[in-house]
């Protein structure tokens, strides 16, 4: 006789990780240039982590820049 087990399904190691991008996904999520949103990542204007020589972006960090952009572009000029 065979016994029937129950299959447990298996945790994520990190529950809350997030995915990273490269610098061609994310600027494709932006449409921009991956050159464009790197110059950005150096100047501190987005954030991004940098493993090695490339680029790492969250998409989350992404979704608040746009965000933020928009909301500042809502404000009347003022000078």
């Amino acid at each position: 006789m065979s016994e029937m087990h129950e299959v447990t399904p298996v945790s994520q190691p990190f529950p809350h990780f997030e995915r990273l991008v490269d610098s061609r996904e994310a600027a494709a999520l932006l449409q921009i240039h991956p050159k464009t949103l790197q110059r950005l990542a150096r100047k501190g204007e987005i954030r991004a982590m940098r493993i090695g020589k490339l680029w790492r972006f969250r998409t989350s960090d992404l979704d608040a820049w746009v965000h933020l952009r928009l909301k500042l572009a809502s404000y009347p000029y003022r000078p």
